[in-house]
C-alpha cells in the first residue's frame, strides 16, 4: 500500500492511495459472504452459490461497492497514522479512481490540511478593562428573579388577558379554510408575550375573557420552516379555557427566610452579593481570555479551509443534537419549534465554529512557539483535576486511560494550551 500526496489551494490536499490487488480480492471475498445468503441461482440453495458462478451471472462489479466500503477506511486511517506529520483537519471527501478485480484498488481523499499560522504579539496585549462591580441593581435583580421563581400561579377569572399572562387555550389553524398539520392544540399554556408562537398571535389574545372564542389571523413567515406553511396567511380557531397569572410574594423578611439560610432581607442581600461578586470574577475571568485570544487572533494571519470548518459545524451539530437528546427532543422537533432547518441551523453555528478554530490554532501556535513541555507532576495534577470533575476515583482513570498514547498526548496537550492561556492572560494589559 501506499500514498501520494498534492497540496492544493488553501490548505487542500488529495490524498492518492493504492491498495494492493490481494487486498482488494481479499475485501471482494468478504462482500460476497455478507451477500451471498440474499442471492438465488436455479440449482443451488441460497447462501450455497460459489462466488464464481455469482460473478459469472451477474459481474465482479457486484460485489465491487461493499468491497470498497471494506478497503477505504482501513486503508484510510492506516496512511494517516503512517504519516503523522500531515494533520488532517476535516472528514475526506472520497473518489474511487481504479477499482477492478485483480488490479490494484485506488482512490483519492481530499482532505483540510491544519493550516500554518502567522503568529501576531501575544505578550502585553491591551484589553479594555472588565469591571467586576457590583450595583444595588445588579442585587435587585437577583431578589426579583428568586421572586419570580417562587410566585404562586393562580387562575383569574374577573378580568381578560394581558400581557405575562398564561392563556390556557384549544385552537386549530387553517390555511384556504382548510385545517393544516400540527396546527391544532388542545388546554396549550401559551404565555402572552413570550414570543413562541407566530407574530402577532399573542397579542391578538389581549383583552379576550374565559371562555370567549376568536378568529386570530397571522401571516406565516417567508422563512417558516414548513414550506408548504411559509408566507401564507392563516386563521386559528381559538378558545380561552383559562386564565392565569403569577402572584408574586412580599420581598419582606419572611421571604427571606423563605428562599435562603438568612432571617433578614439585609443578610440575604448581602449574601447575594457576594455570590455575584465571586460570579463576576469567573465571567470577568473568562472575558478577559476571550478578549486577549480575540486580539492576537487579528493581530495574526492564517487561511483556514471551508472543509475545516463544515467539519467542525457538523461535529457541533451532532453535539447539539445530543445533549436535546439527553432532554427528550429530538433535533427535528427543535427544528419544528423554532422554525429552523438544518441549512439555517448550520449558518447559525458557522460564526462559533470559526471562532473555536482560530482560538485553538492561536493557543497551538504559542504553544509551539514557547516549547511548553508538561512534567509528570502536571500530568498527574491535571489527572487529579479530570478525575474530580467527573467523579472518578483517579485510579480508575488511569485504568481507563490504560495504554492509550493517543488519550495521553492529549490530556498532555490540553495542559499545554492551558499554559498558554495562563502566559497571554496574566501578560495582558487592561487599558
Amino acid at each position: 500500500m501506499s500514498m501520494q500526496v498534492e497540496k492544493l489551494e488553501k490548505n487542500m490536499a488529495k490524498l492518492t492511495i493504492e491498495v494492493g490487488s490481494e487486498k482488494f480480492n481479499d475485501a471482494i471475498k468478504k462482500a460476497y459472504n455478507k451477500n451471498k445468503s440474499k442471492m438465488s441461482v436455479p440449482g443451488f440453495r441460497k447462501g450455497k452459490v460459489p462466488q464464481a458462478m455469482i460473478e459469472k451471472m451477474y459481474g465482479p462489479e457486484v460485489f465491487y461497492e461493499d468491497a470498497a466500503n471494506f478497503v477505504i477506511p482501513d486503508a484510510y486511517a492506516e496512511e494517516l497514522d503512517a504519516n503523522k506529520d500531515l494533520e488532517v483537519v476535516s472528514q475526506p471527501k472520497i473518489d474511487v479512481v481504479q477499482m477492478e478485480k485483480g488490479k490494484n484498488f485506488i482512490f483519492t481523499a481530499e482532505v483540510a490540511l491544519k493550516p500554518p499560522v502567522e503568529l501576531g504579539k501575544y505578550k502585553g496585549v491591551k484589553i479594555e478593562k472588565i469591571s467586576t462591580e457590583v450595583t444595588e441593581e445588579d442585587i435587585d435583580n437577583e431578589v426579583k428573579r428568586e421572586q419570580e421563581a417562587n410566585a404562586r400561579t393562580i387562575t383569574v377569572s374577573d378580568r381578560p388577558v394581558k400581557d405575562g399572562d398564561t392563556a390556557v387555550i384549544d385552537f386549530e389553524g387553517f390555511v384556504d379554510d382548510v385545517a393544516f398539520e400540527g396546527g391544532k392544540g388542545e388546554n396549550y399554556p401559551l404565555v402572552i408575550g413570550s414570543g413562541s408562537f407566530i407574530p402577532g398571535f399573542e397579542e391578538q389574545l389581549i383583552g379576550k375573557n374565559t371562555g370567549d372564542e376568536t378568529d386570530v389571523k397571522v401571516t406565516f413567515p417567508e422563512d417558516y420552516n414548513a414550506k408548504d406553511l411559509a408566507g401564507k396567511d392563516a386563521l386559528f380557531k381559538v378558545k380561552i379555557n383559562e386564565i392565569k397569572e403569577k402572584e408574586l410574594p412580599e420581598l419582606d423578611d419572611e421571604f427571606a427566610s423563605e428562599v435562603s439560610e438568612f432571617d433578614t432581607m439585609k443578610e440575604y442581600r448581602e449574601d447575594i452579593k457576594k455570590n455575584l461578586a465571586e460570579k463576576k470574577e469567573k465571567e470577568a475571568k473568562d472575558k478577559k481570555e476571550d478578549a486577549v485570544i480575540e486580539a492576537i487572533v487579528k493581530d495574526s494571519k492564517m487561511d483556514i479551509p471551508e472543509a475545516m470548518i463544515d467539519t467542525s459545524v457538523k461535529n457541533m451539530v451532532n453535539d447539539y443534537a445530543r445533549r436535546l437528546q439527553s432532554q427528550g427532543l429530538s433535533l427535528e422537533q427543535y427544528f419544528m419549534f423554532t422554525g429552523l432547518d438544518m441549512d439555517k441551523f448550520s449558518e447559525q453555528m458557522r460564526p462559533q465554529a470559526i471562532k473555536r478554530i482560530e482560538s485553538r490554532l492561536i493557543l497551538e501556535a504559542i504553544v509551539k512557539a514557547e516549547n511548553f513541555e508538561v512534567s509528570d507532576d502536571e500530568y498527574e495534577k491535571e489527572l487529579s483535576r479530570i478525575a474530580e470533575e467527573s467523579g472518578m476515583e483517579v485510579d480508575k482513570l488511569k485504568e481507563y486511560i490504560g495504554d492509550d498514547a493517543e488519550g495521553k498526548d492529549q490530556i498532555k496537550e490540553d495542559v499545554k494550551i492551558q499554559k498558554a492561556i495562563d502566559l497571554i492572560v496574566e501578560n495582558a494589559k487592561e487599558k
